[in-house]
């Protein structure tokens, strides 16, 4: 399986990925909320193990804005808490499961097969927000029966947009999206910008992307 490991406590996040590849598991690990969602909504894992208190944004959020942009990839909550309101609240988020900390990895392992029997990840679907649809796999917009031919870069960028859309997407969560934990830098950030508004905007008699001074981006449709 592929598995999403996000998880920022840097030793608990290595036992769970060295377990898991001698299991033969494809892993790949986030350690913050926001990565995390960001490499969720990029890639097709079979199961997210997902860690409740996260920084930049935590496990509920992201479970939740996860399930809102029609992802339907099984979750494993892992958590301190232990009551039973947290654990309600989880599963009201879109967890499919819930493993208090400390426990044995080979319950985990056994835990994640049985998600994946019980449900595989959503098809990643063509986005669409107002006059513009965006083929994730494909990268490839349209727009007013015009066919946008992007950059991964472009694709990346576009996609948390229409997917955040109307809200303001951050230059930090942007620069992420298009270097991943790479770095990256608002410098090359604008000039993605500046390009893709002049394939998805300028032709058009409507802009979509607008700037949110000192802040970000955000895409609007048209009312």
């Amino acid at each position: 399986m592929k598995i999403l490991i996000v998880e920022d406590q840097h030793d608990i996040a290595a036992n769970i990925w060295d377990f898991l590849e001698r299991r033969g598991h494809e892993v790949d690990h986030a350690a913050d909320g926001e990565t995390g969602l960001i490499q969720a909504l990029r890639i097709a894992f079979d199961v997210i193990v997902l860690d409740l208190g996260l920084p930049r944004l935590d496990g509920l959020d992201l479970c939740r804005q996860l399930r809102e942009a029609g992802r339907g990839t099984p979750v494993l909550m892992l958590t301190a808490r232990d009551t039973l309101d947290d654990k309600i609240r989880g599963f009201h988020e879109g967890a499919d499961d819930y493993m208090v900390k400390p426990f044995e990895l080979k319950e985990l392992e056994a835990r994640i097969r049985a998600l994946h029997r019980r449900g595989a990840p959503s098809p990643l679907v063509p986005l669409v927000t107002g006059p513009l649809e965006l083929d994730v796999q494909a990268m490839v917009a349209s727009r007013g029966g015009s066919r946008i031919a992007l950059t991964r870069s472009q694709s990346s960028i576009l996609e948390l947009l229409m997917k955040r859309s109307p809200g303001v997407v951050t230059h930090d969560l942007l620069i992420r999206a298009v270097a991943g934990n790479r770095g990256g830098d608002a410098a090359s950030l604008h000039t993605h910008m500046y390009d893709l508004r002049n394939l998805v905007d300028k032709p058009f008699d409507t802009p979509l992307i607008r700037t949110v001074h000192a802040i970000g981006y955000r895409l609007v449709p048209p009312e």
